[in-house]
């Protein structure tokens, strides 16, 4: 049996993702009681349905404190009795938030008299904390469209590879801020800048011309086997936890060129030895609002 705890801030997306999920198959609840959590799943374990065999349940704000605190507890039982649970987790920025109910025009659940909009999102991430911290796989979705949150939970939640560790790459600019989902983060703005050679400056880390002058950088070569050392060393202990995915993030001023070139290597490298190996550029313009993955098959 395989179960999905789906929580979040309202607003980044819950709705859409337990869509993802019901179309991938599973038996899902939205907004179930956090009181109800455990006397359900003893249900669905003890029920030899199969409609139960792959069920997400969605946890919003909607719940006491206490009840919300006794998320963690559960879950960890849950994963001790040997049950294949998951917590996914759904946070974005509080200005995206604000621009998104602004946009619906909907009330925040949290919302009280004389309590501004702002407070109603800080008081729910306080009150959501719990569940956030033991999550196994938080998702920012702060810069993503509905389209590309669907095919990231998608990915991520795959029941056709459960044995599958998956590697995302993703450059990003430090001056959009660093993206939300990030395992590991390195700063790639001490490499020289190819925005300064005005030939280069147009162009990104994908063309070929700003990669020969990346080429020819020994920081840059350093740079890329640092990175690809301490991940190999890594990796076997994320396998050995049954970690599903692990997500790379590589910076630089813009996350245009330094960044993006970065990425690409360590993708190259990496395709080698892994079953799954994905890039997602989110300082690019023409891919700010989809993934593009390289997958390669086993």
């Amino acid at each position: 049996m395989q179960i999905i705890i789906l929580s979040g801030l309202s607003g980044a997306g819950k709705s859409v993702a337990l869509h993802m999920l019901e179309d991938l198959g599973y038996y899902c609840i939205d907004n179930m009681p956090a009181a109800l959590l455990k006397p359900f799943i003893a249900h669905t374990v003890r029920s030899s349905e199969k409609i139960y065999a792959r069920t997400a349940i969605s946890l919003d704000a909607r719940n006491s404190d206490a009840e919300i605190s006794s998320v963690p507890m559960l879950i960890d039982e849950l994963k001790r009795s040997g049950i294949d649970c998951e917590v996914l987790f759904l946070t974005a920025e509080d200005d995206e938030l604000l621009l998104r109910f602004a946009e619906t025009r909907r009330a925040h659940p949290l919302s009280r008299q004389g309590e501004t909009l702002r407070e109603a999102i800080a008081s729910e991430r306080r009150l959501l904390e719990p569940i956030a911290h033991v999550a196994d796989q938080v998702i920012d979705t702060s810069r993503m469209g509905v389209h590309q949150l669907r095919d990231l939970v998608g990915r991520r939640v795959d029941p056709r590879a459960p044995e599958r560790l998956s590697l995302q790459f993703e450059s990003f600019g430090f001056k959009h801020g660093i993206p939300g989902d990030a395992d590991f983060v390195f700063d790639a703005r001490s490499l020289p800048n190819p925005y300064w050679e005005s030939a280069l400056r147009p162009l990104t880390g994908l063309d070929p011309a700003v990669a020969r002058f990346l080429d020819e950088q020994p920081a840059a070569r350093e740079l890329i086997d640092d990175i690809a050392r301490f991940m190999t060393a890594r990796l076997p202990a994320y396998r050995a936890s049954a970690r599903r995915y692990l997500t790379v993030a590589v910076g630089c001023t813009g996350g245009q060129h330094r960044s993006v070139y970065i990425v690409e290597r360590l993708a190259e490298i990496f395709t080698s030895t892994l079953p799954v190996v994905r890039v997602r550029h989110s300082g690019l313009a023409q891919s700010a609002t989809e993934l593009r993955g390289s997958v390669r098959s086993a």
